[in-house]
């Protein structure tokens, strides 16, 4: 079982505004787990959206092939922008609380075209906690990609994340967060559908294979032009200045 790092992180969590601790608490949990969530990618990995050589339909937005992550913000990333790739499992806490600490700096560079952000989505924790709620949520986000609205629905999603890991997420949360992105009228339907019939599984199963093969062995993991730089991430101002070192 992984252990729950959530105790130790909230004890380091300011009232208000992100904190460096923050993100050495969680560079430290992913030391503690690495191990364990490297074992059980590699237990996991197996053989309008377009579809896969296999035939298995891939949701709008992923780039790098079969597997790959989705390009979160196309209409913005300007040709001459860093890769910025983000590792996270829905129901992992320390990726809640790297949203919380640099999520909003992400989007911002995002939003102006500073980064191409492509966010991989996870399910390795159904596993460890002995549910789907990984699995659901992350073929959730790929509908809510298919609906133009991946970041939004990405950012609802976090936003709530159960206290107690492990307690998952219900099919009203995450029908809320699709709401909660813009997702309304005939789009919701599509999305429901898509969401009910488990569309993208063997997308959300493809993410895992492609991860393990990238070396990701823990979540979160962030890197920027494929160096993983998740240790240098203190503050909001410390990946801003990555990022304007990456840029040409």
């Amino acid at each position: 079982m992984r252990p729950d790092a959530s105790k130790k992180i909230a004890k380091a969590t300011p009232k208000s505004g992100p904190n460096p601790i923050i993100i050495g608490a969680i560079i430290a949990g992913l030391v503690v787990v690495a191990v364990v969530v490297a074992i059980v990618i590699g237990n996991s990995s197996k053989s309008g959206s377009s579809s896969s050589a296999s035939g298995n339909p891939v949701p709008v937005g992923v780039v790098g092939g079969t597997g790959g992550g989705i390009l979160a913000n196309p209409a913005t990333v300007k040709s001459s922008a860093p890769t910025l790739d983000v590792y996270e499992d829905f129901q992992c806490p320390l990726c809640g609380e790297l949203e919380k600490a640099l999520g909003p700096q992400i989007k911002t560079l995002a939003d102006a075209g500073q980064i191409k952000l492509v966010v991989h989505m996870m399910s390795f924790l159904d596993g460890n906690l002995s549910n789907d709620s990984s699995t659901r949520s992350a073929n959730a986000a790929a509908c809510a990609a298919d609906a133009g609205k991946f970041l939004a629905f990405h950012a609802a999603v976090f936003a709530v994340q159960p206290a107690k890991e492990g307690a998952g997420y219900t099919d009203a949360q995450l029908t809320a967060a699709a709401q909660t992105a813009g997702i309304t009228g005939p789009a919701l339907v599509t999305w429901q559908k898509c969401v009910t019939t488990a569309q993208h599984a063997q997308y959300v199963t493809d993410v895992e294979t492609a991860s393990g093969k990238a070396g990701v062995t823990g979540t979160p993991t962030v890197k920027l032009n494929g160096t993983d730089i998740s240790k240098n991430l203190t503050t909001p101002a410390s990946l801003v200045a990555a990022v304007k070192g990456a840029t040409p």
